[in-house]
Formats: structure tokens, C-alpha cells, sequence
């Protein structure tokens, strides 16, 4: 590990931003497969398929790539404008889960964006 690895990997703010991702994220795949393949079936079940960008993201977020924080806080708003659509059409337990995929979306954005942010902070500090 190089030295601003280690002063991220100890700092509190890293890790806590790191593991509402990571949560945030495996909630997001696991609803994604429930929703689309037990709770609220809509089509065979290949729209579970939605959730495999988000399987190749947990790698990067495991090992702290900014790179994947970056991407991830793009890729969910696709998400969210699902879980909107879905909350305000459809009824039912559909539409509670589509609120449930919302909250998670959300705490996913705000993690990685707060993780990139302190990180390219801490990075500005270092090099002045």
C-alpha cells in the first residue's frame, strides 16, 4: 500500500463512507433479485438482470478505487429514476419496494459522493 492509501484506510470518514456503499449496494442487488424474481415477478425474470452493473462495482468499492465511487454515483440515478417511476405507477408491494430501492439509491449517491469528495480533499491537502 502506498502511503495515501494507508491514511485512507485509517481514517474514519473513508471507512464509514466505504461501508454505507458497500451496503447500500449489496441491498440495492439483493432487492434488485427479489423484487424481480420472487416479490413482484414483471417478465420472466430477466429483469433481474438490471443489477449485474451493479455486481461489477462491489469489487471496486471493496478496495477503495475512486474510480468505481465516480462511476457508481452516475450509474445509480438510472436506478433512481426506476425506483421513481415505479413508486409513482405502480400499487401495492411493487410500490413499496420502489421506495425502498429509492432510500437505497440515495444513501448510495451521498456514500460516494462524500467518498470522493473527502478523498480528492485529503489529496489537494497533501500535494500543497
Amino acid at each position: 500500500m502506498i502511503a495515501s492509501d494507508m491514511q485512507h484506510a485509517l481514517s474514519p470518514t473513508v471507512a464509514w463512507t466505504q461501508r454505507v456503499a458497500v451496503a447500500s449496494l449489496l441491498g440495492l442487488i439483493v432487492l434488485g433479485l427479489a423484487w424481480e424474481l420472487f416479490l413482484a415477478p414483471t417478465g420472466g425474470g430477466m429483469l433481474a438482470l438490471k443489477v449485474l452493473p451493479l455486481t461489477f462495482a462491489l469489487a471496486g468499492l471493496l478496495k477503495r478505487r475512486l474510480y468505481t465511487y465516480r462511476w457508481v454515483s452516475l450509474l445509480v440515478w438510472l436506478y433512481f429514476i426506476e425506483a421513481v417511476v415505479r413508486a409513482t405507477s405502480d400499487h401495492g408491494l411493487s410500490a413499496r419496494l420502489a421506495l425502498v430501492e429509492l432510500v437505497l439509491v440515495l444513501a448510495l449517491f451521498a456514500a460516494c459522493a462524500l467518498h470522493v469528495r473527502w478523498r480528492l480533499r485529503r489529496a489537494k491537502e497533501a500535494a500543497a
